[in-house]
C-alpha cells in the first residue's frame, strides 16, 4: 500500500499547498492558527521523509519511489521523481530543518508571520523537488523556483541592507542557472531526451564536455558556494533573518553539491579529470584561506557564514580528489573520498544550522551579533553556553561529533594522493579550532559584560527542543555513523563503477 503512494510527490507539494493556503490566513486575530497550519504541515512532510526513509532499500543503487507523468508532451519533458542513496538524506534533511525553522520562529516574527512561514514552508517543498526530479527541465524550475521564497524572506524579513544582499545574492545565483539551463538544453538535444540519466549514459566528445563543465561549474559553484564566488553568502546570512540562515546554510548550499553529484561528475567526467587539479587548488583556497578570513570577523554571523565557506571546500575536495584517486587506481579511498564529501554534506546541515540558531538566540535577546557586545554569558545562560559549547567544537571538528566525521574521511583520501594536500586540508580543524573558540571564548566566558548581558534570560521551552534535537544528532552520527554510509555506500560504488568512467566511447560505461 505504501509503495502506490506518492511519497515524492506528497513531500513537495504537501508543505507548497500549505504555505499557499497560509497566504489566505491573514490578521492578526489567525495568527495562532496560521502557526499551528505551518506546524501540522511542516510536521507531517518531516514525516513523510521518515516514511521514504523506512522504505527505501539500503541494499541497492537503482532509482526507488519512481513517479513519471508526461508533462509537455510536444518537447517531450516529464514530470518525473525518483531517489537514491545521493538524494534521499538530503530530502530528510530539508523537511527536518523546515520543521526546526518553523518551531524556532513561532514567537519571534512580529511583521507577517504567516507569509514568513509560508514562505519556508513553499521554499521547502520546492527544495525537496530539486533533490527528488529526474527530469532535468523538472530539476531547473524546481532549482530557479526556490529562489523566490528566499529572496523574498532575505528582502522583506532581513536587517538593514536587506535589499542589497537579497538582489547580490538572486542576481549572483540567477546569472550561474542561465549557464546550466544552456548546458541542459544542449545535453537534450544530444540524448534525445530530457531525462538525466539518459544524459549520464551519452558519449560526448572532450572539447563538448569542457564546455559543458565550465557551465555546470558557473552555476554550482556560485550555490556552493565555492572561492572567488564566494562574496554574496556572508552578505546573505548578515541580513537574513534567523530561519532564513539556518535554510541558506543547511540546505541551500548543499544544492550545489547535489549539483556536481547528479549532472556534472557523471555527465562530463573525462572533463572533471582533466581540471580535477584545478578543483582541488579552489578547494584548498576555500579551506585555508577562507578560515584566516574567518579569523578576523567581529560579527558571530558574518563568521559562521565564512565557516560555512571552509567546510563546503572539504566537500568539493572530496569529490574531485577522488578523480586522481582512480587514476592511480585505488578504487576504496576514491569511495571514502566521496562518502567523506556526503557525510560532511549532511553534518555541515545539522552544525552550522544549530550555530545560526544559537546566534539567533542571542540576537532576538539582545539586537547585536557583534561579538565585542557580549561576554559572561554563561553567567546568565548556562543551559545555553552548553549547547553553544557543543556546536561549536562540532564545528571545530571535535572527535564524537558529526563535524570530524566526514573531514576525517576527506584527509585521509587526501593523503593516498598528497602529503601536502592533506596537511592544507588538515589545516582548516586548526582555524577552525581558532575562530570558532575565539569566538565562543569571547562571548560564554568572563566577567558579565554589561548590563543587558546581566538580565539575559535562559533558553526557553521551543528554543531547548530545537537545540536537543539537532545536538543529539551531531552526537548519534558522530559516534555512530554507519546508517547515513549504508544508506550511501551502494550509489558511491555504483556512481564510480558506472559514472565515473571515459564517456568518449561506449567502452566501460554501464547503465
Amino acid at each position: 500500500m505504501i509503495e502506490k503512494l506518492p511519497l515524492l510527490s506528497l513531500s513537495i507539494w504537501l508543505p507548497v499547498l500549505t504555505g499557499v493556503l497560509m497566504l489566505f490566513v491573514t490578521g492578526q486575530k489567525h495568527k495562532k492558527t496560521s502557526h499551528w497550519i505551518a506546524l501540522i504541515g511542516a510536521a507531517a512532510t518531516f514525516a513523510i521523509s521518515l516514511l521514504l526513509l523506512s522504505e527505501f532499500d539500503s541494499s541497492s543503487y537503482y532509482i526507488q519511489f519512481i513517479e513519471d507523468k508526461v508533462w509537455l508532451k510536444s518537447l517531450d519533458i516529464h514530470y518525473a521523481l525518483g531517489i537514491d542513496g545521493f538524494s534521499l538524506p538530503l530530502i530528510v534533511l530539508t523537511s527536518l530543518m523546515t520543521l526546526i525553522v518553523v518551531i524556532s520562529s513561532w514567537n519571534n516574527i512580529k511583521f507577517r508571520a504567516t507569509h514568513y512561514l509560508a514562505g519556508f514552508l513553499i521554499m521547502g517543498g520546492l527544495m525537496n523537488g530539486v533533490f527528488a526530479a529526474t527530469d532535468s527541465i523538472l530539476f531547473y524550475v524546481f532549482w530557479e523556483a526556490m529562489l523566490v521564497p528566499m529572496f523574498l524572506i532575505i528582502g522583506i524579513w532581513g536587517g538593514a541592507n536587506r535589499v542589497y544582499a537579497s538582489l547580490k545574492f538572486f542576481i549572483y545565483t540567477f546569472f550561474g542557472s542561465v549557464f546550466l539551463l544552456i548546458a541542459l538544453i544542449y545535453l537534450a538535444k544530444q540524448a534525445d531526451s530530457f531525462d538525466i540519466f539518459n544524459m549520464q549514459q551519452m558519449v560526448i566528445d572532450l572539447e563538448a564536455q569542457k564546455l559543458i563543465f565550465f557551465a555546470f561549474l558557473i552555476a554550482f559553484a556560485v550555490k556552493i558556494p565555492m572561492w572567488p564566488v564566494h562574496t554574496w553568502l556572508p552578505d546573505a546570512h548578515v541580513q537574513a533573518p534567523t530561519g532564513g540562515s539556518v535554510i541558506l546554510a543547511a540546505i541551500m548550499l548543499k544544492m550545489g553539491t547535489y549539483g556536481f553529484i547528479r549532472f556534472m561528475l557523471p555527465i562530463v567526467p573525462d572533463a572533471s579529470m582533466a581540471y580535477a587539479g584545478m578543483m582541488i587548488v579552489l578547494s584548498l583556497i576555500a579551506i585555508a584561506y577562507i578560515g584566516f578570513v574567518a579569523l578576523a570577523q567581529e560579527d558571530m554571523k558574518k563568521l559562521v557564514a565564512y565557516s560555512s565557506i571552509a567546510h563546503m571546500g572539504f566537500v568539493t575536495l572530496g569529490l574531485f580528489i577522488s578523480f586522481a584517486l582512480l587514476k592511480q587506481q585505488q578504487v576504496d579511498a576514491a569511495v571514502m573520498g566521496i562518502q567523506g564529501a556526503l557525510v560532511q554534506t549532511i553534518s555541515h546541515g545539522f552544525i552550522s544550522g544549530a550555530l545560526f540558531l544559537c546566534i539567533g538566540v542571542l540576537y532576538d535577546r539582545m539586537h547585536s551579533r557583534n561579538i565585542a557586545d557580549y561576554g559572561g554569558v554563561v553567567n546568565t545562560m548556562p543551559k545555553f553556553a552548553m549547547f553553544f559549547m557543543l556546536f561549536a567544537m562540532a564545528n571545530a571538528g571535535l572527535p564524537g561529533t558529526s563535524g570530524f566525521v566526514g573531514e576525517f574521511f576527506v584527509i585521509i583520501a587526501s593523503l593516498q594522493v598528497s602529503f601536502w594536500i592533506a596537511i592544507i586540508a588538515g589545516l582548516t580543524l586548526v582555524l577552525a579550532a581558532a575562530y570558532t573558540l575565539w569566538m565562543y571564548k569571547r562571548v560564554i566566558f568572563g566577567d558579565i559584560a554589561n548590563d543587558k548581558v546581566a538580565s539575559l534570560n535562559d533558553l526557553n521551552g521551543r528554543e531547548l527542543s530545537v537545540l536537543i534535537i539537532l545536538a543529539l544528532l551531531v552526537l548519534f552520527f558522530g559516534l555512530y555513523p554507519s546508517p547515513l554510509l549504508e544508506i550511501m555506500q551502494p550509489s558511491v560504488e555504483h556512481f564510480i563503477d558506472c559514472n565515473l568512467v571515459s564517456k568518449l566511447t561506449p567502452e566501460g560505461m554501464c547503465s
